[in-house]
Order: C-alpha cells, then sequence, then structure tokens
C-alpha cells in the first residue's frame, strides 16, 4: 500500500467541497480526515442547537464526500476511541496513517490553529495552510487596507469592496447615487404588528439529524437550550433553499424592519443563513448576488438590498479582518475594565425584565436571535451592567448556532462591548430603556417603566443607561460622538446620581432582574 500522500483536515465550519484544501486532491493518494470531540462543545457551554447543528452539518458534508469518491477518515462523537480533542484525535491519526504532509484551509479560530500547528510540529510534519477564498478578500488585503490608517471604520472598508468587486455600482457611483441607507432602514412595526411575515424556511430533522439530536440529548444532557424544535438547514442543497427563500418572501420588507422587534418572533423578515454562511454550506456571493439580482429585476428596493450587502460584503469581511489582524491580543481587551459577573439567567431566561425574557427564551429554544436583539438586547444589558467581556463573549459563542469565534469575538467585544477602546466603533452603543420601547412593544407587559430610572418600576436598562454614563463619564467626555449623552447626564444633580447609583448597585446585586 503506498503510503498517504496529503490528509486533508475539514472543521466542521469548513463544509464547502470547493475549498482550498482540496485543491490538487487525489483520490489515490490523499484522504480527508474530520472529528467529532468533546472539546469543541465544551470549551464553552455550547447550546445544544449549536452541538447539533455542526454535528448534523459535518455528518452530511462527510455522506457527500463519500458519495463523490473521496476517501475519509471520520471519528464520530460515541466512537470508543475517540480522543476528545482535535489536537489528541489528529495526533492519533497520524500515527496511524501516517501522512506525508497535512493540508487544510484556514481555520476560523486562533485556538484551533495553534492547536493544529503544534501537532504538525511534534508529528515533524509540513502544515499546508491555504487562503480561505470562501471570502470575498483575504487577511492580507485587510492589512493591507488598515496599514497606516490612525483609526479603522467599516464604512470606509465597505466602500472600497463596493468598488473593487463591482457590487451595486453603477459608473464608478454607487447605485441610486449614496453608499448607505440606513435612514431608510429603521422603522418599527408600530401597534398592529409585523402582520402576515411569510413563514421561516424549516428543514425538519432527517434519519441523521435525528441521530445527532439523540446523541446529544445523551451526551451533554445539562448544556443549555431545546432540541425539541430543530429546524436549521444542514445541507448545501438546504441552504440554497433558504436563500432562495429569504431573498424572493422577506428581503423586499428585510431593510425596513431589521431593526425591529416582535415579542414571540425572532424570525421577522431577517435572512437566518448567517449559520449556513459560516459553516461554509452557503458561498457569500451567492447570496449578494441573488440580492443584487432581485433589486435589478424590481423585486427589492435598493435599500434592503444595500441592508443586505452591508452586512456580508461590508461587516462580515470587517470583522473578520479584525479578528485575524489582531489576534491573540483581541480576545483579552477591556478597556471599560469591566469586571461583573454575567447574570446566570442568561443560560435560563428567568427575569422580569420582558425584552431580555423573550430573547433569552429565544435564544435558548432556537439557538438564534436576531442582530437586533443580540446588539440592543442581551448585549447592551451586558454594556451597561459592565459584565466581564470574557463572559458574555462566551455565552455568546456558545448559545447562537451561527457562531464562529472570528465573526463572533469582534462583534462581541468590539461592537456590543466597547471593550477594545473603539476600533471596532466610534462610540459605545448605549441607550435607555426607551430604544427597546421605540423598537418594540415589550415595554407593555413588562413589570418596569423605560421612562424612569429610579425607583421600584425602573427600568434596569435605563438605570443602568445612566450609571454607566456616570462611571464612564471621563471617557464619554472625550468621544464626540458621546457629547450629547454627556450634556444630558450633567443635568443630573448629585441626588440624583447618587439614586441612581443606589438603584444600580441593587440591580448588580441581584435585587432586581431576576424572576426568582
Amino acid at each position: 500500500m503506498n503510503r498517504l500522500r496529503d490528509l486533508v483536515i475539514v472543521l466542521g465550519d469548513q463544509l464547502d467541497a470547493n475549498a482550498s484544501a482540496f485543491d490538487g486532491f487525489d483520490p489515490a493518494q490523499d484522504a480527508v480526515w474530520m472529528a467529532e470531540v468533546a472539546e469543541e462543545s465544551e470549551h464553552v457551554w455550547s447550546g445544544k442547537p449549536r452541538i447539533v447543528l455542526f454535528l448534523s452539518a459535518m455528518r452530511h458534508f462527510a455522506q457527500a464526500l463519500r458519495e463523490a469518491g473521496r476517501s475519509l477518515h471520520y471519528t464520530r462523537l460515541d466512537q470508543p476511541d475517540n480522543r476528545g480533542s482535535l489536537a489528541a484525535q489528529l495526533q492519533a491519526d497520524i500515527a496511524r496513517l501516517r501522512p506525508a504532509r497535512l493540508v487544510m484551509t484556514a481555520p476560523g479560530e486562533w485556538r484551533v490553529l495553534q492547536a493544529l500547528r503544534a501537532v504538525a510540529q511534534a508529528g515533524g510534519l509540513t502544515l499546508d495552510i491555504r487562503d480561505d477564498r470562501h471570502f470575498y478578500g483575504s487577511v492580507r488585503e485587510f492589512a493591507a487596507h488598515a496599514r497606516g490608517r490612525k483609526t479603522l471604520r467599516m464604512e470606509y472598508f465597505y466602500r472600497e469592496q463596493r468598488r473593487r468587486h463591482g457590487v451595486l455600482m453603477r459608473d464608478g457611483e454607487p447605485e441610486g447615487g449614496q453608499w448607505n441607507y440606513d435612514a431608510e432602514n429603521r422603522e418599527s412595526f408600530g401597534a398592529t404588528g409585523p402582520g402576515a411575515v411569510p413563514p421561516r424556511a424549516m428543514f425538519p430533522p432527517d434519519a441523521i439529524t435525528r441521530e445527532v439530536i439523540a446523541l446529544v440529548e445523551a451526551r451533554f444532557p445539562a448544556h443549555p437550550g431545546s432540541l425539541t424544535d430543530f429546524a436549521w438547514p444542514v445541507s448545501r442543497a438546504q441552504a440554497l433553499i433558504a436563500l432562495e427563500r429569504f431573498i424572493t418572501e422577506r428581503l423586499p420588507l428585510f431593510g425596513r424592519y431589521q431593526d425591529a422587534m416582535w415579542p414571540g418572533d425572532p424570525w421577522l423578515y431577517h435572512a437566518q443563513i448567517s449559520a449556513a454562511l459560516n459553516l461554509k454550506l452557503l458561498d457569500p456571493r451567492e447570496a449578494v448576488d441573488a440580492a443584487v439580482a432581485a433589486f435589478h429585476a424590481g423585486a427589492a428596493p435598493l435599500a434592503s438590498v444595500e441592508g443586505f450587502v452591508r452586512q456580508i460584503l461590508g461587516w462580515r469581511e470587517y470583522v473578520r479582518g479584525i479578528y485575524w489582524t489582531r489576534m491573540p491580543g483581541y480576545g483579552e481587551l477591556n478597556a471599560l475594565q469591566a469586571k461583573a459577573e454575567l447574570p446566570a439567567w442568561y443560560w435560563t431566561g428567568e427575569t422580569d425584565l420582558a425584552c431580555l425574557r423573550d430573547t433569552l427564551e429565544q435564544t435558548l429554544a432556537h439557538g438564534y436571535a436576531n442582530h437586533i436583539q443580540r446588539l440592543m438586547v442581551t448585549g447592551l444589558y451586558a454594556l451597561l451592567l459592565g459584565v466581564e467581556p470574557a463572559q458574555i463573549h462566551a455565552w455568546f459563542l456558545a448559545v447562537h448556532v451561527d457562531a464562529v469565534e472570528w465573526v463572533e469575538l469582534p462583534n462581541t467585544l468590539g461592537m456590543s462591548q466597547y471593550a477594545d477602546g473603539g476600533l471596532m466603533a466610534s462610540k459605545p452603543y448605549v441607550a435607555t430603556g426607551r430604544y427597546i420601547q421605540r423598537m418594540s412593544p415589550h415595554c407593555q407587559g413588562c413589570r418596569y417603566r423605560p421612562d424612569q430610572s429610579v425607583g421600584e418600576r425602573a427600568c434596569p436598562f435605563t438605570t443602568l443607561y445612566w450609571d454607566f454614563l456616570l462611571r464612564h463619564e471621563p471617557l464619554m467626555a472625550g468621544n464626540p460622538r458621546m457629547a450629547l449623552q454627556v450634556r444630558n447626564l450633567a443635568r443630573l444633580d448629585e441626588a440624583q446620581r447618587d439614586a441612581v447609583r443606589a438603584r444600580a448597585a441593587a440591580i448588580r446585586q441581584g435585587e432586581v432582574g431576576s424572576a426568582g
């Protein structure tokens, strides 16, 4: 038997049959390596929906590889000889298979990259790490964009991307004459609600997924979340259906209502394809091109299409660049010196704040919350409370099915928690409970009043907003984009400030907010 030439490593978020790792693949000499290991579900306390999505998608991809005639060495979670971690499993399989070289597409997490490099070095093997062409641009290109700039701003990067790739451009100018249509994309549903929103694309578990669900329930019984309604796309074919359903059914109103919230419905007009994109079941160009085609066909307005394109061609590419040019130190940043504990009820949803309860229950049940719920409900509360960034990062990474560290960490530490001191966002995204009142009807059924900052019925968001400004007044005073908030803070006399601090202390001690 000839010695194995290349062992091609495929991770759970690299489920793309056309990935760079497969360039030059020869079935007669090479083989694919995949492994389900407990460490990837336990290094953060991963929610059950997230675990099932990754494992089921991996098994469906493995099936497709076998059908394509590619030799595959696949270790299942429940195999007796499973070593428990990617590094240990790969080390054992190298000893057994004796490949001449290891090949992979660049992974999506610094921790994993370092672990696999160490295995290769220990085994005296070359690890050929190839660029991930799933993305529009490379990390090198982002580094070139960032070089020499005093500040980084997504808007300028996004415009470069539009020009470079010719997306929504006409004769060198942005389609419609402007780059950004955010002003048209901030409507709430009003008292009548969202109306008849098209149902989400659901994919009932097949035999593979049902087997994975049973395995996860048995292996990780104490992990958060529910699998009762698991219906995420787990194959490329299903992901393409989900994309097509979004483009035809929800894209036309996506932009207008992308910041709106409604109790009991996290889906609304959102695309719900982030998990499929981040597992590489979908190519971002497919999503962008489909949206742009809908605009040119007159099937979706420019504001909706531009808002969707901005999320993928702009933010998604931008946060990846931030992650890989700033790691490993980025994960340790804590510019606001936040040290509070994450409330235990983030893992259960047992809180008496209506907006948080609704968002947490949805997140735990489905592994999903839309972007405005993440930024302006769960993320905002943690920021105002002063939660240690590492703790809220671990929570976001654990409970959302679409969470891979390259995209989750900068969004959490930078955009949500301002832990990087303004690298990602030019100001902290802070607001009182009145923002939630404006964008949703949550406050109508809540015991707390968003217009009150002190007293028994004061909304914790509002109390903590003023407390946040008090705690960080010198820092905020130096930020021009926070000038209005700082001026409003100056109107509080010392007695009002003391009352806010006292109420905030009670919230931090758990006397307010817990349903128990």
